[in-house]
């Protein structure tokens, strides 16, 4: 008895005593044991553990990798946080952002400037409905640089690239890009990858075609050449008249009086050739709802608001002014102006697309500039 309460109490005394050794290797002992014990778990757990067990030469991982499926991938993130509020796609070319930092393309920055014009409305930020223009809104540089640097898949070859190489990669560089036969212009409908094509070239039938089964191709090749030929030399025979007149004009916005209210555009009066004429435009040829439509068109009118003593035969286009980038391509119209036939017909204005379009809705106004030539008799 007097052993064991000598080991009870072996902790408590002085270190230098020897019931001091004897608590110390009591507890030595329980401390093997729960080692033991731990070990024993351990080994346990490791049987119902999945996956192989690890290497004890393996040094330590500083941290722990989250899985991809978890995280998610920094670009998928980033995608999200950088696309645009209206389309949910990355930009492609210019970033516009409200005064609150929400961030649009360039393409529905200006589709929604285009609806608010023939809306009659206040454009407004899609996400927190503050007022948006031209004005208002700014372009973000740090986004566009931002998104020009993140991979997108080549549709080619399905390769990574920075959106900003991507370009220069699918025209010039990638081996899978669709090409043509350099003898597409005498009548070979061959497209294929990029690496095929001196294959093909090397077996291509069409070099040795005979000359008979080719002229049906040049016809065509010429016809085509005559049609662009044909308004160049229009343009060059009016550039010879005695009298040319062309002007600046600006188109501004304007309701009518209906119940459902239209969007048409007009300019101020103005002289060219010593007559005041007026131009109108409309969107759609008055459509009821343009706003609803995804294809949007402009035509316009040339009015005669001088009197004339003799009929006054004229030829006349628009053409982009000088400080905007829309795309018109040139159209000659032709009519006769007399005091009783003082407008024209409603002619459309050549643009290239309702993208073009709907620039030209989202401006302010829509300046242009009009030639005039007058035919002698």
């Amino acid at each position: 008895m007097s052993s064991l309460e000598e080991r009870d109490v072996g902790v408590a005394v002085a270190p230098g005593s020897s019931s001091a050794g004897l608590g110390v290797g009591a507890v030595g002992a329980a401390a093997v044991e729960a080692v033991a014990g731990v070990a024993a778990m351990q080994e346990d757990v490791g049987i119902r553990r999945e996956g192989p067990e690890p290497d004890p030469d393996e040094p330590p991982k500083k941290r722990v990798k989250i899985p991809e499926g978890e995280s998610g991938k920094l670009e998928e993130r980033l995608y999200s946080v950088l696309c645009c509020t209206v389309c949910l796609d990355l930009p492609k070319a210019s970033v516009y952002q409200c005064t609150n930092g929400h961030l649009m393309c360039a393409g529905c920055f200006i589709h929604l400037l285009a609806d608010s014009r023939l809306k009659e409305e206040q454009a407004t930020c899609p996400n927190c409905r503050c007022e948006i223009s031209k004005n208002l809104c700014c372009r973000n540089l740090a986004v566009e640089k931002a998104v020009s640097e993140l991979p997108t898949e080549c549709t080619f070859c399905l390769k990574q690239f920075p959106r900003s190489s991507l370009e220069r990669h699918q025209k010039e560089e990638c081996q899978d890009r669709v090409t043509q036969c350099k003898y597409k212009r005498i009548g070979c409908p061959w497209q294929g990858p990029f690496h095929e094509l001196p294959a093909h070239e090397g077996e291509c039938s069409h070099p040795t075609k005979t000359g008979t089964e080719l002229m049906g191709i040049l016809g065509e090749m010429d016809q085509s050449h005559r049609r662009d030929m044909q308004l160049y030399n229009s343009i060059f025979s009016l550039l010879c008249y005695e009298k040319i007149g062309f002007t600046e004009v600006q188109f501004r916005p304007y309701r009518t009086d209906d119940f459902i209210t239209r969007l048409y555009y007009e300019t101020p009066r103005f002289t060219v050739l010593n007559q005041t004429w007026v131009l109108k435009a409309r969107v759609n040829d008055s459509e009821r709802n343009p706003n609803l439509s995804c294809k949007r068109t402009l035509s316009f009118q040339l009015i005669l608001k001088s009197k004339v003593n003799s009929a006054l035969e004229c030829s006349f286009l628009l053409l982009k002014g000088p400080y905007d980038d829309v795309r018109i391509k040139p159209v000659i119209y032709h009519h006769s102006f007399s005091n009783d036939t003082n407008e024209t017909d409603y002619v459309p204005l050549p643009i290239s697309d309702s993208v073009e379009c709907n620039k030209l809705l989202a401006a302010k106004n829509i300046n242009l500039r009009l030639f005039i030539f007058q035919v002698q008799k």
